[in-house]
């Protein structure tokens, strides 16, 4: 396809093969033909109420089917989609829609009261209110503005009618924003980062290929939308007129497995968590998955024993491990399944159309083995933070887009993540990446997952402390993990403290709250 824009593959395979799967939940199976329909009805509603090309939209949704029907609906008219986790609450709601001015909201009625709140504070014309029936009088007026049904399957309120047809968006540009989505930046407080349709062809061709995806294909989804990750799956299948089982039950992770099967699914994804879970809870080898021939990891390293466990535990499905960003659409690297074994820990290879590099402070880039900032450059990469000049300038150097993450380079041309460059710690002189003390800890066959963080020491300026999840039944104590830790490491690698937990703070995407963890450390220190 040639056109840069989301709503428009999908038109065109709803012109092909109307009748073809597109996305389904539990509860809602749409065709192209169907999903294109919804999403033209939504947009011609949109549009009458006063939507237009360059304006933004905000969606804040959970995962099922009329969140795919709104964001297309918004790219349809043109608009830029302001994609928000529906359990940020009303505070962190307000902030976003100061920044962005959103007139529109397209929002999920279980959240009437904290929009509400918004409502009050802020100038808004419309809410469009998606809810298994219509809103009661006292949700509308709970949100004090005028509001438009739309049902959980994406379809608008019958008793508006048909809307006029959406017209072609006139004056819409490839490199205009097509998407703001939220995400925590070193100081944790959350940016826009935003996305063109360029940006987003861009990246989906890149995953099109090196995941060689197809009509098909159809993807598990657990992610949600408004993740980088969850939309990026989204984005490759409605690409090559394949299809997306929206599944929000992770909480049951067998019926999710035992889905894969009965749906047909030939590709799941997740976080780390995602695959921990897999592995504490559901025997997997045992669950029939006829058609799944690929798996994803990313949004953060996971443990080697865990990858591991995947590969065999699905096998033959193929485990592709990767690395992205928000800042990037979504990828900028995979590691090859074929290489998984001889490069294990890596983050692969850049993705099609992407450039990687590992240089100093100056931008220079360093040789083979030694460890640098993690550089990108391709057409992937974000123009920037919404109404963050500062900040964007401090990522984008020269068309390269500085990651935050240090890695190094191996002789065949294989990055290695070796931690946040804000996170590293100085242990006796020695610059240290929590990552690769987590690595070592996690490679100890009691052991989950570990996370490790640093405190100011007055004798060897920081010092290393690791959280650390034990596997069921273990008594593990403080003793032993620094003993494997000796057996594998030099002493000021070997961290000076051992805590251990029951679970990892992370956040709704699975990503690890490293500063939490600081957090409840300097607590716990100021109460002893």
């Amino acid at each position: 396809m040639n056109t840069p824009f989301l709503s428009a593959w999908l038109f065109e395979h709803a012109e092909r093969t109307p009748a073809a799967s597109a996305v389904a939940t539990p509860l809602v199976r749409l065709s192209y033909g169907e999903l294109a329909a919804r999403v033209r009805a939504l947009a011609g509603h949109l549009a009458t109420s006063g939507v237009s090309v360059g304006d933004r939209v905000l969606v804040a949704l959970p995962t099922h089917a009329a969140a795919a029907v709104s964001s297309l609906a918004v790219d349809a008219v043109g608009a830029c989609s302001v994609e928000v986790n529906r359990d940020w609450g009303a505070s962190s709601f307000g902030s976003i829609v100061e920044q962005t001015a959103v007139r529109h909201a397209i929002v999920a009625g279980r959240d009437a009261r904290a929009w509400g709140e918004v409502a009050a504070r802020f100038t808004m014309d419309r809410f469009w209110v998606v809810h298994p029936s219509k809103p009661a009088e006292a949700m509308v007026s709970t949100l004090g503005r005028p509001c438009t049904w739309i049902g959980t399957d994406g379809a608008v309120d019958p008793a508006l009618g048909d809307p006029p047809p959406p017209s072609e968006p006139t004056g819409r540009r490839p490199q205009d924003p097509a998407v703001i989505l939220y995400t925590s930046g070193s100081t944790g407080r959350p940016r826009g980062v935003v996305q063109t349709s360029a940006n987003i062809a861009a990246n989906t061709r890149s995953i099109v290929e090196y995941l060689a995806l197809g009509p098909a294909d159809r993807m598990m989804s657990i992610l949600p939308i408004y993740y980088c990750y969850g939309r990026s799956l989204l984005q490759t299948h409605l690409f090559v007129g394949g299809s997306v089982f929206l599944d929000d039950r992770f909480m049951y992770p067998r019926v999710v497995v035992e889905a894969i099967g009965t749906e047909g699914c030939t590709g799941f994804a997740g976080v780390p968590m995602t695959y921990e879970v897999l592995r504490r809870q559901v025997d997997v080898r045992s669950i029939p998955k006829p058609r799944l021939r690929y798996l994803m990891q990313a949004g953060g390293p996971m443990a080697p024993d865990t990858i591991r466990w995947v590969r065999e535990a699905f096998h033959p499905a193929r485990l592709f491990v990767m690395y992205g960003q928000t800042e990037a659409t979504a990828r900028l690297s995979y590691l090859p399944p074929e290489r998984g074994e001889d490069k294990h820990g890596s983050i692969g290879i850049a993705i099609p159309g992407v450039e990687l590099r590992v240089v100093d402070e100056t931008g220079r880039e360093l040789p083979r083995g030694e460890t640098g900032h993690l550089v990108a450059r391709g057409g992937n990469v974000t123009p920037g933070y919404l109404d963050e000049p500062e900040e964007t300038a401090a990522i984008l150097h020269d068309g390269w887009l500085w990651t935050g993450d240090l890695a190094w380079r191996d002789a065949d041309g294989f990055f290695f993540h070796a931690g946040r460059a804000k996170e590293i710690l100085k242990i006796s002189g020695h610059r240290v990446s929590p990552v690769e003390i987590e690595q070592a800890i996690a490679r100890h066959p009691e052991v989950i997952e570990a996370a490790v963080v640093g405190v100011r020491s007055e004798l060897q300026g920081d010092e290393a402390v690791a959280f650390v999840v034990r596997r069921g039944g273990s008594e593990l104590d403080e003793v032993a993990v620094r003993r494997f830790c000796r057996e594998g490491m030099p002493p000021f690698k070997v961290p000076a403290r051992v805590v251990f937990v029951e679970a990892l703070p992370r956040n709704e995407s699975g990503k690890l709250l490293r500063g939490e963890l600081a957090v409840r450390l300097a607590e716990t220190e100021r109460k002893a």
